[in-house]
């Protein structure tokens, strides 16, 4: 199972001119020295119409970690990632990645970074070797070097097998691993992962996961956006969670978690109550349970209380007081679904990508 990562010391020694960028070879400015892979500072943008995509976003990132950006679709994720990986300008605040300015040190930005953007890289006509060749040459690699790295990112990742396939027979999984060896080529300090496992089946974004760890586990920084709760819970050091363009939470997956004080009570109802279904429910769960954050999406209601399994007869007498049936009941530890509803009010299902016509009440 993939684990989490705390931060590493990586020191950074001088490039070699005659050696292709490397980990250990890349140039490194004063705050990755300092110990900070990514820095970034009040960032706003606004795009034409006045959608405000980033309203004072500020985070950092320690070198050799894993950072999660958690947020559903327009959050603003992606919009962070253009500007930290300096395709897009901020409207105003700063960032700095592997040490350098994102505005007045462009170039030595890019020759630190890697990234995987949400939309394929990928030339479909080309083989998955050439696709890592040519990006291996725009990065200034040549000769065996270039053919030996090729060959090791091909190996590392599955793909020596189909490496002289065009990449348009690939499966879903296979395109997606080709696009991250593609970012790997030129050995980044700091590897950009927008949305990696997004469209693929759980086999193989399981294999995508282990994957990342595996590249965590060498020391690797990485910034992860994703609207996978369990990916951000499994694969990430600390977590920002992004709603509206804002970091409305911020810290390690478990300290977010522990903030929530006791269980969530998950109960499924024979039929969809209406809004005043729901006060009077609310209101003998708080008076009998002595429940707190009550929530209703269509026939699911969700609560807070101290103790799970010893509420949960207070639980069903309140819910038959208000006249409703139980039809499932779940009890569970706080998770970042029950962290994203205590900052935002919905349940992150519903800021996702929820059917329309799926009211969310928050009522607590």
């Amino acid at each position: 199972m993939p684990r989490r990562h705390s931060p590493t010391s990586p020191t950074a020694a001088p490039p070699s001119p005659s050696a292709p960028p490397s980990p250990s070879a890349a140039p490194a400015g004063p705050a990755a020295t300092a110990g900070l892979a990514i820095e970034a500072t009040g960032l706003t943008k606004t795009y034409a119409g006045g959608v405000r995509a980033l309203d004072g976003i500020s985070f950092a990132v320690p070198a050799g970690t894993v950072f999660g950006l958690l947020g559903p679709n327009g959050a603003g994720k992606s919009t962070t990632v253009k500007i930290l990986t300096t395709l897009s300008r901020a409207d105003g605040g700063r960032a700095r990645v592997a040490g350098f300015d994102v505005d007045r040190q462009a170039a030595l930005v890019r020759r630190s970074i890697g990234l995987v953007s949400q939309a394929s890289g990928v030339d479909p006509e080309a083989t998955g070797r050439e696709n890592i060749v040519l990006q291996g040459r725009l990065h200034g690699m040549r000769g065996p070097a270039l053919a030996a790295r090729a060959d090791e990112l091909l190996e590392r990742f599955g793909l020596a097998g189909a490496a002289d396939r065009v990449a348009r027979t690939y499966s879903g999984g296979m395109a997606r691993k080709l696009d991250v060896a593609i970012g790997l080529v030129q050995r980044p300090r700091v590897l950009f992962l927008d949305e990696p496992t997004t469209g693929l089946d759980p086999e193989a974004r399981a294999e995508m996961w282990a994957e990342i760890d595996r590249l965590a586990q060498a020391g690797l920084t990485i910034l992860l956006t994703t609207h996978y709760l369990e990916e951000a819970d499994r694969l990430a050091a600390q977590v920002a969670i992004v709603e509206g363009g804002r970091i409305v939470a911020q810290g390690s997956p478990d300290e977010l978690k522990s903030a929530l004080r006791g269980d969530a009570v998950h109960l499924s109802l024979a039929a969809v109550p209406d809004a005043g279904a729901v006060s009077v429910l609310t209101a003998a769960l708080r008076a009998r349970a002595g429940a707190t954050e009550v929530s209703a999406e269509g026939r699911q209601v969700h609560a807070r209380v101290a103790d799970g399994a010893a509420s949960l007869p207070a639980v069903f007498a309140a819910v038959a007081e208000a006249g409703m049936v139980v039809t499932a009941a779940t009890v569970a530890r706080p998770s970042l679904d029950d962290v994203y509803l205590r900052h935002v009010g919905r349940r992150f299902a519903a800021g996702a990508g929820a059917d329309p016509g799926t009211e969310t009440r928050e009522v607590a």
